[in-house]
């Protein structure tokens, strides 16, 4: 699909969108259910390419919701909801994955005693095709060394590329939710790409 014709897509999106988000903002809690509804695959999605853990997503989505009926009427133009959610959750993810970093000083012992499921591959990032839907299943070897490459990305280029190349979200909204310019987001992408092919070299 031609980037103008996703940009378009959106913006008729969002008409419909902007009435939910300004009933949600009244105290109008279906509204908001709908508002839910409408972003929590996205949300759980971007939070496990940036986790790779179904659970710890899950949580972190379920918490920006909170965050977002929160804090609804501090957001001034409604027709950025969407920017300003998936925001507040790639940053609760981020701060979940430096947390988790800290408490990732785990012996040996503790490490053997993992259930099977826990130490199974290929449980991480998966490619999606241009139709946002997800691509059939790499070999094990292929993924694991994906997502240990993906997790070697500095944040900003990691989720630059999470949020544009896989959830195909335009680069103009994309700009928004890291709170930069479209040129720095081309930038971390086209970053990201390029280290993504060196450390994965032998795949290719």
């Amino acid at each position: 699909m031609e980037s103008h014709d996703l940009e378009a897509r959106y913006e008729v999106a969002e008409s419909a969108e902007v009435a939910l988000v300004r009933r949600a903002r009244d105290g109008d809690s279906e509204a908001f259910s709908d508002l839910v509804d409408i972003y929590q695959r996205r949300t759980v999605s971007v939070a496990y390419r940036l986790l790779g853990n179904i659970e710890d997503a899950s949580d972190v989505s379920q918490e920006a919701f909170i965050r977002a009926y929160r804090h609804l009427g501090q957001l001034e133009d409604l027709s950025r909801f969407g920017s300003w959610l998936l925001r507040v959750v790639s940053n609760l993810a981020l701060d979940f994955r430096r947390g988790r970093k800290r408490r990732e000083a785990v012996s040996l012992d503790d490490s053997l005693t993992l259930p099977e499921e826990a130490r199974q591959p290929g449980t991480g990032l998966r490619l999606t095709g241009a139709d946002g839907e997800e691509a059939e299943s790499l070999p094990d070897e292929l993924q694991t060394a994906i997502d240990d490459a993906m997790g070697q990305l500095p944040e900003k280029q990691r989720l630059a590329l999470v949020l544009f190349s896989i959830e195909g979200i335009p680069q103009k909204q994309v700009a928004e939710i890291l709170e930069c310019s479209v040129e720095l987001v081309k930038w971390n992408v086209f970053q990201a790409r390029k280290k993504l092919k060196e450390m994965l070299t032998e795949y290719l």
